[in-house]
């Protein structure tokens, strides 16, 4: 379970969906045996898959995870995320009464793992996962440009891991509980810090309040 306060809970489907596919390395979370084996994992969303979508990415075949697929798991997106200082509020001048917090984004994706290894659906799938990450270079590689040989060899090595999701928990907590002088003052002691996690983090604040 996730502490969710509802001022902080993210419904809209579209704004998950947009989390996982701009930070699409998860932490996923997998019970076994009374333990939680803890992997990351970038998971790329199959939005057409399923009621909820369908989780596609791969493991090590070394990796014990996937012969430990037979209860729900979580992947957990981690988006934007900042420390929040008092000193940003304009009320801590007046009356002292502030504390430190740290703002976040996050989409936590619920659903029973499955595992595969048929050579054709993993060759999809690392090409699928090699256009999209690497559509951003200048001169995008492809899984072609790789010889044959050792290709099939690289195949063998991973095992192909799909979450049919079930249930998304999505929690921005981004100043949404403070007044709207405290939000202003978040934003511009975000954007006097002058990095790009900053200033998205900064955005967020401003598209809640």
């Amino acid at each position: 379970m996730t502490y969710l306060p509802t001022h902080f809970e993210e419904t809209d489907t579209a704004e998950l969906h947009a989390l996982v596919a701009a930070c699409p390395l998860a932490t996923w979370v997998v019970p076994h045996q009374g333990e939680l084996l803890v992997n990351h994992i970038p998971f790329l969303l199959d939005v057409g898959r399923g009621a909820h979508g369908t989780l596609v990415g791969h493991v090590a075949r070394a990796n014990p995870v996937w012969q430990a697929l037979s209860a729900s798991s979580v992947a957990v997106f981690t988006g934007p995320q900042a420390y929040v200082s008092p000193n940003w509020y304009p009320g801590k001048q007046a009356h002292g009464k502030a504390v430190p917090t740290w703002n976040y984004a996050t989409v936590h994706a619920h659903g029973v793992p499955e595992a595969f290894d048929d050579p054709a659906r993993l060759l999809a799938l690392v090409t699928r996962l090699t256009q999209v990450h690497e559509a951003s270079q200048a001169q995008p590689w492809q899984v072609q440009d790789a010889p044959a040989d050792y290709l099939a060899s690289m195949l063998k090595a991973i095992v192909g891991i799909e979450i049919p999701v079930q249930r998304w928990v999505g929690k921005w907590k981004v100043s949404q509980n403070r007044p709207a002088a405290d939000r202003q003052g978040v934003v511009a002691g975000l954007m006097a810090q002058g990095s790009d996690a900053a200033a998205q983090m900064a955005a967020l604040v401003r598209q809640r309040g």
